[in-house]
């Protein structure tokens, strides 16, 4: 328990720089969908100047006016990815591989602390950071979405927000994995990072080009769908155990691979 309060001290900052982000950034986007109402059939045209396949790229398959398609496009298709990926890579990996680097480590493992219960500690405070922010994600643009008397439905936006924790999770944990394996947050960054860029080209390739479709599963983005969710109240349970089956996965095997590695390796 005293390791776990150590590391929420340690995410303070961090949760609350990235929560004011979320929320201030989808309560502007709340106070404007009014606009989008008043002007559907202008936004309307507008996206008909585009392709099909760009438009499904970007989770725009449908009117802005949307709740489902407006939320995809504002937050879902882009800020949460980035601030996941920052809070997962930075708190993922920091609890060994930084804190070795930092020589902190020696010190809670020195107080008698097992290995495995001085991860765990890290690990429940990924997972509450991460769950923190996927709630300022969806209830900052959901709250001021209703003040100004936008119709939308508050269980599927929450729902929309566990989605995208399970993304969240799904990246802080093989980020986690890879920062006991390399003992570097910068491989470990590199890594992880570099994969994620790399199953977005996949995303947008296969969105844009038919001839490509068949490599869309591959990307963590074809499982991140939020418009039906919030539009059809249809959640992807298989995603979301995609998601859950990776960060569970990656978590057990950091702790399995923490309990035996040489830190002096």
């Amino acid at each position: 328990m005293t390791a776990f309060r150590l590391e929420m001290r340690r995410n303070r900052s961090m949760l609350m720089w990235l929560g004011i982000v979320l929320l201030g950034y989808g309560a502007l986007m709340g106070a404007m969908y009014p606009i989008m109402l008043e002007n559907d059939e202008l936004f309307s045209a507008y996206m008909e100047t585009f392709p099909k396949e760009f438009l499904a790229a970007f989770g725009m398959t449908g009117l802005l006016s949307d709740p489902g398609v407006f939320f995809t496009t504002y937050v879902a298709s882009w800020l949460w990815p980035i601030i996941a990926a920052i809070a997962g890579l930075l708190l993922g990996t920091r609890a060994v591989a930084t804190d070795l680097d930092r020589g902190f480590l020696d010190l809670p493992l020195s107080t008698g602390a097992s290995r495995v219960r001085y991860l765990l500690a890290s690990i429940a405070g990924q997972v509450v950071v991460i769950a923190a922010l996927a709630l300022a994600a969806v209830l900052g643009l959901w709250a001021v979405g209703r003040l100004v008397g936008a119709d939308f439905d508050l269980v599927n936006f929450v729902l929309a927000g566990v989605l995208a924790f399970g993304f969240g999770c799904a990246i802080a944990a093989p980020a986690c994995l890879a920062s006991v394996l390399t003992l570097s947050r910068a491989t470990s960054v590199g890594v992880v990072g570099g994969v994620l860029i790399l199953m977005y080209v996949v995303f947008v390739i296969s969105g844009v080009s038919a001839d490509w479709q068949w490599i869309g599963p591959l990307s963590a983005w074809n499982h991140f769908g939020t418009t039906a969710i919030i539009d059809e109240g249809s959640f992807p349970v298989g995603d979301l155990a995609l998601f859950a089956a990776i960060a569970v996965g990656g978590w057990a095997a950091a702790l399995w691979a923490f309990r035996r590695r040489d830190l002096a390796a």
